[in-house]
């Protein structure tokens, strides 16, 4: 665990570019994967990341992931594709190495969809939480908070 999640008298871990969907970190040094979805979140975009998060889980899956809905202009998930979207991802999953995902919104909307997927994720490999403090959702994920605002630019796959 980092010894202060809030320092960021450290520089920063360097993010890279991951193949996907736009506006999405890697950080391999904390084997973090970082997404902040712009727009519209529905029932389409969510297919989406499902669809790419089970392509790099076929690779080489992080243990981490953080999702940042700071971005979102609209929230339109119907609630039974969300119950649909967890079966799926609980299954995809089954027997794998768990994965902690930290959801963070400061909207309720957002953040009721993100404790709704939370409790669906209930005794699943999908360790998921959500979280409305970026620095409680870094000490959760054991990773510098400074990471978690997502403003850096990421370097290029080598």
């Amino acid at each position: 665990m980092p010894d202060n999640p809030a320092d960021d008298s450290k520089p920063l871990p360097v993010s890279t570019i991951v193949p996907g969907p736009a506006h999405l970190w890697q950080y391999p040094a904390h084997r973090l994967i970082a997404w902040q979805p712009q727009g519209v979140l529905d029932d389409h975009l969510l297919d989406e990341i499902g669809e790419w998060l089970c392509t790099i889980e076929k690779a080489s899956a992080p243990e981490k992931r953080f999702v940042d809905f700071s971005r979102l202009t609209e929230v339109a998930v119907r609630t039974s594709h969300l119950f649909e979207f967890a079966r799926k991802r609980a299954g995809q999953l089954a027997g794998v190495t768990p994965v902690k995902s930290a959801l963070f919104s400061k909207d309720w909307v957002g953040f009721g969809i993100a404790r709704m997927y939370e409790s669906l994720m209930k005794g699943t490999p999908i360790d998921a939480h959500a979280f409305r403090d970026r620095v409680t959702a870094a000490i959760w994920l054991d990773v510098p908070a400074e990471i978690l605002k997502l403003e850096d630019k990421p370097a290029p796959l080598l």
